[in-house]
C-alpha cells in the first residue's frame, strides 16, 4: 500500500533533471548529513560494476567537481550524479520526518522520483540511468544539444515551424517565458540565430544529449527492452508525471512509459499548476541547484505557495538545506527540534538548547543511524537480559580495585581523579596544560597571540586565507560561516584551550567575530580553577 494515500496533496517533492547538480552544495551537505555519502556509497557498487569507477570518488574527490567537469569526463557521470543528489536530498528530507504527498520529476528526475517511491531499487535506478545514456550514444544522439529560449511554448513552436526540421522539437515547457528546444547541432544554430533576430534570449543547457526529441526514437525500443529485465515493485508514494500529465498507477508497467520519455516533452509548468490546483501548497526541490524551486515560485506567483530548495547555496554562500529544514519544522511538516522531543533534557541537560539544536541539526541523523546499528547488533548477540546479581564474577564486568588496595605511591594526587593517574608511575605526574598550549593552566595569555592562533585555526578549518579574518569581520554575515559550523569551531577552541564547560544560558550570537571569540577565551581562562598543588 502507498505510504501516503491522501486525495488532497499538500506537499510535493520535485526532483530535477538536466542541470540539477551543485558540487559545492553537495559537499557542504555531506559534511553535516551522513545520508549524502551513504547514498553515493550505495551507488558505488553499481557504477564500479558497470564502469569500473566509483561515482563517489568522482563527486567527492580531492578536486571539487561541478557539472561541467563531470560532463567533460564521461556522460554517465553527470547523469548518475544528478540522480544520486536527488536520492540524497529525498533521504535527508524523509529522515527529518518530511512526508511528501506526491513526487514529481523533471525529465531525468522522473526516474529519481520513481526510485524514491519504491518502483526500483537505487542500484537498478543507476542501471536505468546508465542504460539511458548508453543507448543514446549507440544511436548517434550525441550530435545534438538543448537550448533554453526566453519565450512561451506556442511562440517557440511557431519559430520551429519556420525551419521545418522534423528532428527539432520543444523538449520542456518550464514557464510562460521559458521553453527548451532539443535537436541536432546544425539546426539549433539556425534556431538561436532566428531567435536573436526576434529578440528572444537563448542559453545552452548543460546536458550530454538532446533529450525529448524525435531524433531519439530509434533508441527507445532497446531501452524499453532493457528496463523490462529489471525487477519492478508497486509504488509506495504517488508519482505525478509532467511528461504523461497524469499520476502513475501503483502497479503500472514502467518500461514502456520510461521509453516514451525519449521523444515526449516535459510539461513542467502544466504539472505545477495542476498540483497547485489540487491543493499542494509546499513544493520542495529534492536535488541540486534551486532551478525548479525558482520555476515554481514564478508559476505560482501571487499565491501562498512555499517553494524551497535543498542542495543549493543561497546568495551568501550558505546551504539552503538548513533554512529549508527549519522552515519545514516551523510549518509542522518536519520533525520537531530536539528540545521538543525531550532529547536535549535526556541526553545533555546541562547544554544550552541552541547549542544542542545546532549539534542535532548537524549530527542527529548520524546518531540515529548509529543507535539503530548498535541495537541491531545488540539484539543479534542475544544480550537482552541484565546480568543477575548472583552471576559468577567472571561473567560480570570487572570492578575497579578499591583505592585503599593500591600501593601508597599510586594513590591519587589531591584534586585529581584516580583514573587520571599513571598506574605504573613511581611519582605523581605534573598537571598537563591543554593540547597546543605551552603555558601553565592559568598563565596569562597575550590577547594578540590568542587572536593569531584563532585566525590560523579558523582559516585551516574553513580553508580560507588568514587575511580574510580581520578583527571585526562577521563570521556568518560576511564570511558565510553558518551557526552549525560556528558551534563546531567553538568546540575546537574550547578543547584547544581547555576551557571550562559553558554556562547553561550560553548564547552563540554575541561571539560572531574572532575579536569576540578571543575575548571569550581570555575571560574563560581567567575563571578556570587554579590547579591544586601536587603532593
Amino acid at each position: 500500500m502507498p505510504e501516503n494515500t491522501s486525495t488532497t496533496p499538500r506537499t510535493a517533492f520535485v526532483l530535477p533533471g538536466q542541470g540539477g547538480f551543485d558540487g559545492a552544495a553537495l559537499r557542504r551537505a555531506a559534511d553535516t548529513h551522513p545520508q549524502v555519502r551513504r547514498v553515493f556509497e550505495r551507488l558505488d557498487a553499481t557504477t564500479e560494476e558497470l564502469f569500473s569507477q566509483r561515482i563517489s570518488e568522482a563527486v567527492f574527490g580531492p578536486e571539487q567537481a561541478d557539472l561541467r567537469d563531470l560532463l567533460a569526463k564521461d556522460s554517465w557521470m553527470s547523469q548518475v550524479a544528478i540522480y544520486g543528489a536527488g536520492l540524497a536530498a529525498h533521504e535527508i528530507l524523509t529522515d527529518h520526518g518530511v512526508r511528501p504527498d506526491v513526487l514529481a520529476g523533471h525529465s531525468l528526475g522522473e526516474i529519481t522520483a520513481l526510485v524514491a517511491a519504491g518502483a526500483f531499487s537505487p542500484e537498478d535506478g543507476v542501471r536505468i540511468v546508465a542504460q539511458r545514456v548508453a543507448v543514446i550514444e549507440r544511436h548517434d544522439g550525441i550530435d545534438g544539444r538543448m537550448v533554453a529560449l526566453s519565450a512561451g511554448a506556442d511562440r517557440v513552436r511557431m519559430l520551429l515551424g519556420l525551419l521545418d526540421e522534423p528532428m527539432l522539437a520543444v523538449a520542456t515547457e518550464n514557464h510562460d517565458e521559458q521553453t527548451v528546444v532539443s535537436g541536432p547541432d546544425a539546426v539549433l544554430d539556425q534556431v538561436t540565430a532566428v531567435a536573436a533576430q526576434l529578440g528572444i534570449g537563448a542559453i545552452e543547457i548543460d546536458a550530454p544529449f538532446p533529450f525529448h526529441t524525435p531524433a531519439l526514437a530509434p533508441a527507445a525500443p532497446e531501452f524499453e527492452a532493457y528496463v523490462r529485465t529489471l525487477e519492478q515493485h508497486p509504488l509506495r508514494r504517488r508519482v505525478y508525471s509532467p511528461i504523461l500529465q497524469r499520476y502513475y498507477e501503483p502497479d503500472e508497467p514502467l518500461a514502456g512509459r520510461l521509453a516514451d520519455h525519449f521523444v515526449q516533452p516535459v510539461r513542467f509548468a502544466a504539472a505545477v499548476r495542476r498540483l497547485h490546483g489540487e491543493g499542494v501548497s509546499t513544493f520542495v526541490e529534492a536535488g541540486g541547484r534551486p532551478t525548479l524551486s525558482k520555476l515554481v515560485t514564478r508559476l505560482t506567483r501571487g499565491s501562498d505557495v512555499r517553494s524551497l530548495p535543498t542542495l543549493a547555496l543561497d546568495d551568501g554562500g550558505r546551504p539552503a538545506l538548513d533554512t529549508t529544514l527549519r522552515e519545514l519544522r516551523e510549518a509542522g511538516l518536519a520533525d520537531a527540534g530536539p528540545a521538543r522531543t525531550g532529547l536535549a533534557e535526556l541526553l545533555a541537560p546541562s547544554v544550552p538548547f541552541d547549542l544542542f539544536e545546532a549539534y542535532w541539526e548537524a549530527h542527529g541523523p548520524e546518531v540515529r543511524e548509529r543507535i539503530r546499528t548498535d541495537l541491531d547488533a545488540f539484539a543479534a548477540s542475544g544480550k537482552r537480559q541484565r546480568t543477575p546479581e548472583g552471576a559468577p564474577a567472571q561473567e560480570r564486568e570487572p570492578e575497579r580495585a578499591p583505592a585503599q588496595e593500591r600501593a601508597p605511591e599510586q594513590a591519587p594526587a589531591q584534586g585529581r581523579k584516580p583514573e587520571q593517574q599513571q598506574a605504573s608511575a613511581p611519582e605523581p605526574a605534573p598537571q598537563e596544560a591543554p593540547a597546543g598550549l605551552d603555558a601553565p593552566a592559568n598563565a596569562a595569555l597575550d590577547r594578540d597571540e590568542v587572536f593569531a592562533e584563532l585566525r590560523t585555526l579558523y582559516a585551516q578549518a574553513l580553508e580560507y586565507p588568514e587575511e580574510v579574518f580581520e578583527a571585526g569581520v562577521q563570521l556568518e554575515a560576511e564570511l558565510g560561516v553558518d551557526s552549525v559550523k560556528q558551534v563546531e569551531l567553538l568546540s575546537r577552541v574550547s578543547q584547544r584551550y581547555g576551557l571550562p564547560p559553558r554556562e547553561a544560558d550560553f548564547r552563540l550570537d554575541p561571539y560572531n567575530t574572532l575579536d569576540a571569540i578571543a575575548d571569550f577565551v581570555i575571560a574563560e581562562l581567567d575563571r578556570r580553577p587554579e590547579p591544586q598543588p601536587v603532593g
